[in-house]
């Protein structure tokens, strides 16, 4: 069974936290340290990173890049970095901390053009676009505001300009450990066959991550499964193995 793992770390003031549906009244501080538990999940075996700017997020531009580059630094693990990425400075600052990639959100929604220029600026294979999702319509700005864009003609146009990955957060599930929608990643990959399509939102089990992987999800990202102890590094290891 083949699907990359990806943890979560999000981020605020600094440390590892975690929200319920992106609600920043429903915090739960993890670790004062960020980097230990990078460390934790670089000596089970991952090798991959989702590293989100909580903070940036909030304040429009990156805030957390000091964290981005203790880890990425300090550990040999591939990070990719999102949360607040609003221009070429954020971006570039984000690259020269050490992001192997970057997502927007956001900015792919509100500034298309903005979006469009980083991926002809630092390529395709280095920016992800974050689609989250409520009722297959897309939100933004930390899940605060729904559009009337529909999931699939949006992934559809940045996939026409070279996207290969996407994030797709069902917003609903997000921090919930209630299951992942399943039938909307199929249904996206049927649509878009080859797609790099990341799952994230609801993995509460190693069950959900077998159902994942036997839907042909390529990639999960994995958060508050993991801090809460629902799923074990252990585990996540004999998966990657």
């Amino acid at each position: 069974m083949m699907i990359e793992i990806i943890p979560a770390i999000d981020l605020i003031a600094g440390k590892c936290v975690r929200l319920s549906q992106g609600d920043y009244a429903r915090k739960t501080v993890y670790n004062d340290d960020p980097l230990e538990v990078a460390k934790e999940f670089e000596d089970y075996g991952i090798q991959r990173l989702h590293l989100v700017d909580l903070d940036g997020a909030r304040a429009q531009h990156i805030v957390n890049y000091k964290t981005l580059e203790r880890i990425s630094t300090q550990t040999a693990l591939s990070v990719d970095f999102g949360g607040g990425l609003k221009s070429d400075e954020d971006v570039r600052i984000a690259f020269e901390c050490g992001a192997q990639m970057i997502t927007g959100g956001s900015i792919s929604v509100k500034s298309p053009e903005t979006f469009m220029s980083w991926i002809d600026k630092f390529g395709a294979d280095k920016i992800i676009l974050g689609a989250d999702v409520k009722d297959e319509k897309i939100a933004v700005n930390g899940w605060q505001e729904e559009t009337d864009i529909a999931l699939q003609p949006f992934v559809g146009q940045y996939r026409a300009r070279g996207i290969t990955k996407v994030i797709c957060t069902d917003i609903g599930r997000d921090g919930m450990l209630q299951g992942p929608a399943i039938s909307l990643y199929e249904k996206l990959l049927r649509q878009y066959p080859g797609l790099y399509l990341i799952a994230s939102g609801g993995v509460g089990s190693i069950c959900d991550i077998h159902a994942l992987a036997e839907a042909g999800i390529p990639a999960v990202i994995v958060g508050k499964a993991i801090y809460e102890g629902k799923i074990s590094l252990a585990e996540l290891s004999r998966l990657q193995s």
